[in-house]
């Protein structure tokens, strides 16, 4: 009997990132509190955003609607005011 199995191979690049010193600080405090490291912490974040990007749906366009035109020249202050307090 003969066996075999497959390894799965992972790669990690090691990179470096400038990153704001008031974010670092609260990615220390979250990798603390939540027993990770910094990097799992931001290859989640990185994850999380990129796959949000690749699935996100267009949004429908936006509803226009014909006012009529406008009731009032909001540049004279008087006729804006009339309008306004019913004056």
């Amino acid at each position: 009997m003969t066996y075999s199995h497959t390894i799965d191979m992972v790669i990690h690049m090691k990179t470096t990132l400038n990153i704001d010193d008031s974010v670092m600080a609260r990615l220390r405090r979250e990798a603390a509190r939540s027993g990770r490291t910094m990097s799992e912490l931001v290859e989640m974040a990185l994850r999380n955003l990129l796959q949000t990007k690749r699935g996100r749906e267009p949004l429908p366009p936006l509803p226009s609607f014909d006012s009529g035109g406008a009731l009032v020249d909001i540049a004279d202050r008087d006729a804006l005011y009339h309008a306004m307090e019913g004056r």
